[in-house]
């Protein structure tokens, strides 16, 4: 069985600047030494934005070819979100990049309609299970963190990560359901958020998590701050064998 350890930055960000972030966090990049994967929030380059139309960015993107660079360079993957555009449609889209240059997406799924993103955006189909030195990880986006079934653990991942610009306003609720998302699912949870004032007047400070299988915290952070933090496979197995809640779960498909 195989550690992994990883890196969550959590930080403020340059509101709808997509050259200042980026030079932002190659900036906190520096810091990072001798980790597998690196976690940005919710929408790194740009901060939650719905003025699409003028930030979203093609496949070949700044916000994309930054993190191929950085994965390549620090010999680790690294994972986060922008705004994407595909065949005229728009997307809040997670890249999982690995260091040989090979992209993993996934189009966030559940649209923060409170927020306008599902006029803006269009919601994703399907989840993404990541397979990486061993582990088994599904990456999510921020208010999918509300909505169990879409995260129900039917193919034994390991990890659950949420990237967000998740509000100070909800902070009880984001605590709470990441516990509940861990319990629940047998998994460990990591939880990237971003900190500070953002364009439109919202608040954000952070509260990035790592949570074991057991609900309980083993990492917190509300400072800007990259975090780093390592994983075991060893006692995951060991609960799941001892307490094989996941073999009792109801089967049923999501449309």
């Amino acid at each position: 069985m195989q550690n992994l350890n990883f890196t969550v930055v959590q930080t403020k960000l340059y509101w709808e600047d997509i050259d200042a972030n980026l030079a932002h966090f190659s900036m906190k990049l520096e810091q990072v030494i001798g980790t597998d994967m690196i976690i940005l929030p919710e929408m790194f380059s740009t901060g939650f934005s719905m003025n699409a139309d003028k930030l979203a960015e093609e496949s070949a993107s700044k916000s994309l070819e930054w993190m191929k660079e950085k994965s390549k360079d620090l010999n680790s993957a690294i994972m986060g979100s922008f705004m994407n555009v595909e065949n005229g449609k728009f997307y809040n889209t997670l890249a999982f990049v690995r260091p040989d240059g090979h992209v993993e997406t996934y189009h966030k799924r559940h649209l923060f309609s409170p927020g306008e993103e599902s006029k803006y955006y269009t919601k994703g189909q399907e989840r993404l299970i990541i397979e990486y030195k061993g582990w088994k990880i599904c990456p999510m986006i921020c208010y999918d963190l509300r909505f169990p079934v879409f995260s129900r653990n039917d193919v034994n991942y390991d990890v659950l990560v949420y990237i967000a610009n998740w509000p100070e306003k909800r902070n009880y609720a984001w605590q709470q359901l990441l516990k509940a998302r861990a319990i629940e699912n047998q998994c460990y949870v990591i939880a990237c958020n971003r900190i500070g004032e953002d364009g439109q007047g919202v608040n954000h400070i952070g509260n990035s998590a790592i949570i074991n299988y057991m609900g309980e915290e083993i990492g917190f952070g509300n400072e800007d701050q990259s975090y780093s933090f390592n994983l075991s496979q060893e006692p995951l197995f060991a609960m799941r064998k001892q307490f094989p809640v996941l073999e009792d779960r109801d089967e049923f498909k999501i449309n």
